[in-house]
């Protein structure tokens, strides 16, 4: 299967940031089979927010959301405890609340959307969901260090709101940058993501060519089949 995707470098270290632990599992549908980035653990402690440029509503909204989420994953716990569990509840409920994984999903199988039955449309969604928020709480596990420049946000002719980023970390012990940009729309109101795109590459675009790929040889019971098996993978 070919699609543009993210190093695993660069996915174990996005892991940590609102969003973007979705790339950490840029393929929902991999079993951690040769040659697929193993869902990687999201990095909390160690976090730190340099200072922001002229903060908008949207920068505001992502600052806050990573601020949440970093400052539960940074909590010391013991593996497998009551604790980590109560824990990770937390998280996923603070993913839950700012990430909307039900538009990013719709999204990015928009070519087939219309071709499910609702029963499909929600055992799809579901699984996603499951996916993307698991891998923040594995997160609970993991360490890196990196430090969140807010750069600008702008809106577009369609109301959506972008938030650039850039992550300032190390590579084998070199300084290395990842542009991040959030993609927010208004929902009610908060403002909530329902994409990230990762030096210039979306993940709702990573995502929808891999589905309909998915899709086109397997059918949509290949393309559930596959998710399961990830999931079946990583303990969810």
């Amino acid at each position: 299967m070919t699609f543009r995707r993210p190093t695993t470098f660069l996915a174990s270290l996005m892991g940590g940031l609102v969003l973007t632990s979705a790339l950490a599992i840029a393929d929902p549908t991999s079993s951690g089979t040769p040659g697929t980035p193993p869902a990687a653990p999201t990095p909390a402690a160690g976090a730190k927010d340099a200072p922001a440029g002229k903060a908008g509503p949207g920068t505001q909204a992502v600052k806050t959301a990573n601020e949440t989420i970093a400052g539960l994953l940074k909590q010391k716990v013991a593996a497998g405890s009551k604790d980590e569990k109560d824990l990770a509840a937390k998280v996923t409920t603070s993913v839950r609340s700012f990430l909307d994984i039900d538009q990013l999903g719709k999204r990015a199988m928009v070519d087939n959307w219309s071709k499910l039955n609702k029963t499909q449309q929600d055992q799809f969604l579901s699984l996603l969901r499951e996916l993307i928020e698991d891998n923040y709480v594995r997160g609970l596990r993991a360490n890196l260090e990196y430090q969140v420049d807010y750069t600008g946000e702008s809106t577009d002719k369609d109301g959506n709101l972008t938030v650039t980023t850039k992550i300032n970390t190390k590579r084998k012990g070199r300084p290395y940058v990842i542009a991040v940009d959030y993609v927010l729309i208004k929902d009610g109101d908060k403002l909530r993501a329902w994409d990230v795109k990762t030096d210039g590459v979306g993940l709702v675009e990573n995502y929808r060519t891999m589905f309909d790929k998915i899709v086109d040889k397997d059918g949509f019971d290949g393309l559930i089949a596959k998710m399961k098996k990830k999931q079946a993978a990583t303990g969810s």
